[in-house]
């Protein structure tokens, strides 16, 4: 598409715009008595306007039912984690099965890597982007810890080439093969949290599985972002958050994924809870754990209902439109940005900013992250100022995420003409 920095073409694409009315969904911070630009998808997604009739609901399911609102609710607690398999089938691409909603994104990702993290005396390395998000680091090198391993022997992080942001394919491929053998797990986040790079899952599954290694992702930074096929890419496993672009909650339940060659396992190690217990003889109470034979058999504890209540109310409207749609209407936002942001160099003397997200639509996702080469913090804060919610990451790089259910076009022009008003 030819694009135009005109507010004009902006709202024409916004009237062109087959999700423009899941906006009104969605309640958007107010600044000076108009709608903010609002940037941060990509770390709290925006309140959908059903979420309170969605707890309510439970909440008067509680009072007035109190104990057997657990068989008797409109939603039955007992079974409520049951209602995301399929909505979130969809999502992750994957069987209904190989999914589950349960705690929240790092106590799921240490729960996996129990199962699928286990070090031998020849095979014990995990391999990793370099500057992961830090949860993710911490998890790995607590993990190596517990197994009596060094970090620095033990986990390899992939960095990218000198002068290049971004991590190239190759790169990654070269190091798995480099330590073959040696190599128990391959985990990557799916977008890169600070670069917004979206990596070749199923290349990378398939270049760890070629050395007998196990592939995992934490996908915080894709699950309602990007494309995903974690079946069909034969990933081993993932987890998320749903608080990002499944606009869920502030430290919303998460999910899980564990492909289906491996949830009938029962000699998986796993820690165990009776959550995770088959559910026709669990409240027999007898000893010896036996594993439900889906994702489900990785749960501990019994739903977190109000929580859940919340993630229901975002995935009804997330279905409702449709991933394909969101997905285009995605990369158009996403193209849109990039031009609006190029177009600003191009006015400026000198190089302003540097945009460090890939280029090509297949290699990102909603994120843009921005390299500011001159004034980056007093740009930021004076776009805080004029009601634009971004997203500061030192050393010098503002992210922003235009996301297709309650974005629109005319937020990125007015993004990019508050910007330049600012350098100029």
């Amino acid at each position: 598409m030819n694009f135009q920095n005109t507010l004009d073409f902006a709202k024409g694409l916004d009237d062109a715009d087959p999700l423009k009315e899941f906006r009104k969904k969605f309640f958007i911070p107010q600044h000076n008595g108009s709608d903010c630009v609002y940037f941060t998808g990509n770390s709290l997604g925006l309140q959908a306007k059903n979420t309170k009739e969605y707890i309510q609901q439970e909440l008067d399911d509680w009072a007035s039912l109190g104990v057997e609102g657990h068989f008797q609710a409109k939603n039955p607690w007992m079974p409520y984690h049951e209602i995301f398999s399929k909505k979130l089938s969809k999502i992750v691409g994957c069987k209904e099965e190989e999914v589950v909603v349960m705690n929240q994104l790092t106590v799921n990702l240490h729960l996996l890597m129990v199962s699928f993290y286990r070090p031998t005396k020849e095979r014990y390395k995990i391999i990793c982007e370099a500057k992961a998000f830090p949860s993710d680091q911490y998890a790995f090198e607590s993990q190596v810890k517990f197994h009596g391993l060094v970090p620095e022997k033990t986990i390899i992080e992939v960095a990218p080439r000198k002068g290049e942001h971004t991590l190239r394919t190759e790169d990654i491929l070269s190091v798995i093969n480099e330590h073959g053998d040696s190599v128990a797990l391959v985990l990557f986040g799916g977008v890169n949290y600070y670069t917004g790079q979206l990596f070749d899952m199923k290349a990378i599954t398939k270049a760890a599985h070629a050395v007998g290694a196990f592939a995992g992702f934490d996908l915080a930074h894709a699950a309602g972002n990007v494309e995903l096929h974690l079946h069909d890419w034969d990933v081993d496993f993932a987890c998320w958050c749903s608080y990002k672009y499944l606009n869920s909650g502030p430290g919303g339940v998460a999910g899980a994924y564990i492909h289906s060659k491996h949830i009938g396992n029962k000699e998986i190690p796993r820690f165990a809870g009776w959550w995770g217990y088959k559910k026709d003889t669990r409240f027999k109470m007898e000893k010896g754990f036996e594993p439900i034979p889906t994702a489900e058999g990785w749960q501990l504890s019994n739903a977190p209902v109000l929580s859940m209540a919340a993630h229901k109310a975002a995935l009804d409207i997330v279905e409702e439109a449709g991933m394909s749609s969101l997905h285009e209407k995605r990369k158009l936002l996403a193209g849109y940005l990039h031009f609006i942001l190029n177009e600003i160099n191009k006015k400026q003397n000198n190089e302003v900013l540097e945009i460090i997200t890939p280029d090509n639509e297949m290699e990102r996702g909603c994120q843009v992250s921005i390299l500011m080469l001159q004034r980056g913090r007093e740009v930021f804060e004076t776009l805080t100022k004029q009601g634009v919610v971004a997203d500061w990451r030192e050393p010098n790089v503002i992210r922003v995420a235009p996301v297709p259910l309650y974005n629109s076009f005319e937020d990125i022009f007015r993004f990019g003409k508050i910007i330049n008003s600012i350098l100029n």
